[in-house]
């Protein structure tokens, strides 16, 4: 049977009022035997509170709003999964929604999370937010946000940012030092979910170095398994091309494909390199050589943030720079110099 507070209240011999502040953590004031008495009889009969009821009450849902541009991105996945994991163990449930990259559907989805009794709101966006979204508005004034975001967005609040120009220039400065001078990369599309500062490394690298350059070195696609594929073959067309850094690990997973159609091997006749470090990469053959970004930690930090901001809304979210890691795997090959 359903059992509700007053059921378990008749059942210690105490009033709904000491059921409900010892459920919440405020009963203090109890003895440990009258807590006991209540906690036992929670666990037989497996109770579990009405969130929405409670609602009324404390103006809590315990339910958190959360938006990415793609479900399905390994990158983000692993994103959800840190938020969950801190969250989880709190008693919040999370109510995911996939913008799908579209600015207006991101728009629509945050006005129907404002409509939903949620206390608080995850944003991952590719998008500079509109003016009645910007961080001063009357809408993040009535509910506690945290953007991931890049950096698109200013402020000096709630920034977890991640140092991919140095993880990137790192990447890149290691495969001109294996003696390559022709490199490709492939890039996230326009209006995707931005990536500049990967891109910028690789182009500064290639300034520094004073390495040849061409246009058709540099494909574009979506950051997907396909993406990566269809980009990889145009780089591929540039028949001195030795090494290609691929903008995220789901891209050269297609640029693998793309290779061994063309008949070339890795690391043999051209190496590969990745960017996020995602478990996958590890199993790829041969393994990719990538940059670690953690992802799970950048959801559970981002949870985190949210829910003190729920708890403690008077006080500033910090911000969070996370640094990369140069993941050395098998799918480069050192060059002979000339």
């Amino acid at each position: 049977m359903k059992i509700t507070i007053k059921k378990i209240a008749e059942l210690a011999g105490v009033s709904v009022t000491t059921v409900s502040q010892i459920l919440n953590n405020k009963g203090n004031r109890f003895s440990e035997k009258t807590r006991r008495k209540v906690l036992d009889i929670v666990e037989e009969y497996d109770y579990k509170p009405d969130f929405f009821a409670a609602n009324l009450i404390n103006r809590h849902s315990k339910t958190i709003g959360m938006i990415v541009p793609d479900v399905t991105d390994f990158f983000f996945s692993k994103v959800i999964e840190g938020v969950e994991s801190y969250l989880n163990p709190l008693g919040y449930m999370i109510i995911l929604c996939n913008s799908r990259h579209d600015r207006e559907q991101e728009r629509l989805l945050l006005n129907e999370l404002s409509h939903r009794s949620v206390d608080g709101i995850l944003i991952a966006t590719p998008h500079k937010l509109s003016p009645e979204q910007a961080l001063d508005s009357e809408f993040y004034r009535n509910h506690p946000v945290v953007l991931i975001d890049r950096g698109f967005n200013d402020r000096d609040w709630g920034q977890l940012l991640v140092e991919e120009y140095a993880g990137a220039q790192e990447v890149v400065r290691m495969l001109v030092k294996q003696g390559h001078r022709h490199i490709g990369m492939l890039k996230e599309n326009e209006g995707y979910y931005q990536l500049s500062e990967r891109e910028n490394a690789y182009k500064q690298v290639i300034f520094e170095n004073q390495l040849p350059f061409k246009k058709s070195y540099v494909a574009t696609g979506n950051l997907t398994i396909e993406g990566g594929y269809h980009a990889a073959r145009e780089v591929l067309k540039n028949k001195e091309i030795t090494a290609i850094f691929c903008g995220n690990d789901e891209m050269a997973i297609g640029a693998y494909q793309a290779i061994y159609e063309a008949g070339l091997k890795i690391p043999e006749d051209i190496s590969v390199v990745g960017f996020d470090g995602l478990e996958i990469s590890e199993y790829m053959v041969p393994p990719l050589t990538t940059v670690f970004q953690p992802s799970f930690e950048i959801g559970f930090s981002a949870a985190k943030f949210l829910v003190d901001a729920i708890n403690f809304p008077s006080q500033r979210i910090p911000n969070k720079i996370f640094r990369t890691k140069l993941i050395i795997r098998e799918s480069v090959k050192k060059l002979d110099e000339a």
